[in-house]
């Protein structure tokens, strides 16, 4: 019996019948098979299984089924595996015990084997930070003891079992029908908060687009027309189809006539009390009355002035209102239609039950921060709760646990600017990702992305599961049917990693490469054809204009209602608020396209800016870059020039950013590369600044301002030397209108001269 592990080896373990595969789960042991050349039988070997396993067995079909759990059995056979290599190792270094010993070794090692696998599976379902790389969704694999994970769930880790049945059937869509309302009203056709056909909803979901309307959309170019409103200022609204409404601004404020349904239109008007209204709409801001017009009307819209200073809870509390209402119209006409298909009353026509999209998720809200999500979130469950009656919401706790902030962990005596102290409060990790199921009057967080009505999630958390191409395991499906996006804070993502938008936005509203369950006779006929992307709505809001951001919404949205852009240009531009005495000298390089903007940059700034500052009396001069590339680009340009400089960036460890800001303060190095992600993220003061150049205009308006006046704090009566100088192109005319405003920036542009000066701070 000691030398049987050689032809233990042999054996494939993958190769037990059916008939072993249900004696090995009805009793927990298995037939005697290895020894195939001895007659005497083998000791039985006693495999301890997991509790989940013998609960789930019970509700299994027969052997012969060919509907066998798939993860039952990669656990038993994981299991196996793991029994054959220990025992092999053991019998090589034990080779002279006698066999009862043996077998008793073996069974405890079965045992030990089955409590690992236990305790690595309950680490899994806490979300380790391994699991994480390996495209395992935060909000998924991260459950409580008694709210396991879903199948079907593209975060779930290989082997998971979904146990949550209690829970899954109370959000299931296709079992539940529409409760009669509290005060006993059934028919409900004289309610202000049932969907009628004069419903916005309804008229942009049910409108069926024809093929050459589709066509149009995708060949022809847009329409403009501009349109001034109070709040929002200068719209322009553009179209690819002529036969589409014009935008109008509505001076409803009876929520009643609103279309909300219930309960927004009780909840809204406390959750949003914390804002100033006027007199004669009470329930809304100027702008968020503005906004809503757009949004209820399921055009796109583009609002490129979210500050996080000023209007951006405004902003956050107005598409809450709008993706909750969505979410519960398209949840209400799923159970209204499953009460009439129960009833069989009347007979029903097939195309009048087609209320559904390939996939159940409908809403996509794409935020940078954890808090972002948290405000989110509490948003959705205020508005649902009615006075007297608390929502019932899942996994509480567990969300609040995993992103919310402790106060203490905020170093204390931080001087930030206050838009730093907005845009970073809170918890901010940006990888994360939520599913949310809505039914009624229950909220389940956590919820399996293909159970869940809005996903809630940042661009690293979405392209950890969308993965690349060739990548294994990937998966996008879940966002095939999205109607209503919203990409929040857009500005901050060209700080993060615009690919991850860029990647997402690619993979919308695909055709999903499996069914996932779904009940095509329910399926709306423009979701099979593949025409989803015509019916999005997408919401983008930014603090900024930029060239990056516009161009998602010039190529990514094809909504047939059209598409809304504020288009408001700056007056005065940020160099107003530059405080020191200061000569700014513009200097404009000629470039013949877009893509050579780089190149011409970099051999303009190399050949005429570099030199005029590589004397030693031009010590102290920061060059600050925006774009990473160009920083590494130059700095291993100043490397081989052998140039006396230090470089900072976001990458850059502390005690490097120390070294790096003494070296520079003391005159030790005559230059200084910083990146603008360097100054978004930390906001330090980098003294002994005495000459300042601008490789590139800032992202951010204000970041010019903010740079321009540290030099305020090397003030030893050498203001008169000071300098600073801007490189631009004529493709940079929304950053150069930024920061010299709009009049200002036409002249410059088309002026025959190339260099213009201007000067700030007080004469003396």
């Amino acid at each position: 019996m000691g030398k049987r592990s050689k032809q233990r080896k042999e054996v494939n373990v993958s190769s037990l019948t059916k008939k072993q595969k249900k004696h090995l789960k009805d009793f927990g042991e298995q037939h005697p098979f290895y020894d195939q050349v001895s007659n005497v039988q083998e000791r039985t070997q006693l495999v301890e299984l997991p509790d989940s396993s013998e609960n789930e067995s019970h509700s299994e079909s027969e052997a012969e089924s060919e509907e066998e759990n798939a993860n039952m059995y990669q656990q038993l056979l994981a299991t196996l595996k793991h029994v054959s290599d220990d025992e092999e190792e053991e019998e090589d270094e034990e080779e002279e015990e006698d066999d009862e010993d043996q077998m008793q070794d073996e069974n405890e090692q079965l045992s030990s084997n089955a409590e690992e696998e236990d305790s690595e599976e309950e680490q899994e379902a806490e979300g380790d930070e391994d699991v994480q790389e390996e495209h395992v969704a935060e909000g998924e694999e991260q459950g409580d003891d008694d709210k396991p994970t879903e199948p079907g769930d593209p975060a779930q880790e290989d082997g998971e079992e979904f146990t949550d049945s209690k829970h899954e059937t109370k959000f299931c869509l296709e079992t539940n029908f529409l409760e009669e309302d509290a005060e006993g009203q059934k028919n409900e056709t004289a309610e202000p908060s049932v969907i009628t056909s004069e419903d916005p909803f309804k008229k942009h979901i049910d409108r069926e687009l024809e093929e050459d309307e589709v066509n149009q959309i995708t060949g022809n170019p847009k329409t403009s027309s501009s349109l001034k409103w109070p709040a929002l200022g200068q719209l322009v609204f553009s179209s690819a189809l002529k036969n589409v409404h014009p935008l109008k601004s509505e001076k409803e404020t009876d929520l009643t006539k609103l279309h909300l349904r219930k309960p927004l239109d009780s909840t809204w008007p406390r959750v949003n009390s914390s804002f100033p209204t006027g007199e004669s709409n009470p329930n809304f801001t100027a702008l968020q009355r503005e906004l809503f017009t757009v949004m209820n009307s399921y055009k796109d819209l583009y609002y490129p002035s979210r500050m996080a200073t000023a209007q951006g809870e405004e902003v956050r509390h107005i598409y809450c209102l709008h993706a909750l209402n969505h979410v519960l119209k398209a949840n209400a006409q799923v159970l209204n239609n499953n009460s009439k298909k129960r009833d069989q009353k009347t007979a029903l026509d097939d195309e009048e039950l087609r209320d559904q999209g390939l996939t159940r998720p409908k809403v996509l809200i794409v935020v940078p921060f954890r808090e972002s999500a948290l405000r989110v979130v509490q948003l959705f469950i205020s508005l649902l709760e009615v006075p007297g009656k608390k929502v019932d919401v899942s996994n509480k706790k567990r969300f609040k646990d995993e992103f919310g902030s402790d106060p203490e962990d905020r170093p204390p005596n931080l001087k930030r600017p206050e838009d730093y102290e907005a845009i970073f409060a809170g918890n901010i990790d940006d990888h994360f990702r939520i599913g949310l199921s809505i039914l009624q009057k229950s909220v389940r967080l956590y919820s399996p992305f293909y159970s869940s009505d809005i996903i809630i999630a940042s661009p690293l958390g979405l392209r950890t599961i969308i993965g690349s191409e060739g990548e294994k395991k990937r998966d996008f499906d879940f966002i095939s049917s999205i109607e209503v996006l919203v990409i929040d804070q857009a500005d901050i993502y060209l700080m993060q990693n615009w690919e991850h938008v860029l990647l997402l936005m690619s993979h919308l509203n695909l055709q999903p490469k499996d069914s996932h369950g779904v009940d095509f006779s329910r399926v709306r006929m423009w979701n099979l054809s593949n025409w989803a992307s015509y019916y999005r709505q997408t919401l983008l809001f930014s603090a900024l204009q930029d060239p990056q951001i516009n161009s998602i919404f010039n190529k990514h949205c094809f909504n047939y209602s059209g598409q809304v852009a504020v288009r408001n240009m700056p007056v005065t531009g940020s160099i107003c608020h530059v405080l020191v005495q200061l000569p700014h000298v513009f200097q404009r390089l000629e470039a013949d396209s877009v893509l050579s903007v780089i190149d011409a940059r970099f051999k303009f700034f190399t050949d005429k800016i570099l030199p005029q500052y590589r004397d030693a009396i031009m010590s102290h001069t920061l060059i600050y870059i925006p774009s990473y590339f160009d920083f590494v680009r130059l700095r291993n340009y100043f490397k081989k020039e052998e140039l006396n400089f230090a470089h900072i960036c976001e990458y850059t460890d502390k005690p490097g950013i120390s070294r790096a800001r003494q070296f520079f303060l003391k005159g030790e190095r005559q230059f200084l590369l910083v990146t603008e992600r360097f100054h978004f993220y930390k906001r330090y003061m980098l003294k002994g600044i005495r000459n300042l150049i601008f490789y590139e205009l800032p992202t951010y308006p204000h970041f010019y301002s903010e740079v321009c006046n540290m030099m305020k704090a090397w003030n030893k009566g050498e203001e008169a030397t000071w300098t600073c100088t801007v490189l631009y192109s004529k493709y940079d005319a929304q950053r150069l209108a930024a920061v010299v405003g709009a009049e200002r920036t036409a002249q410059m542009l088309q002026s025959k001269k190339n260099v213009h000066l201007f000067v700030t701070g007080e004469n003396n």
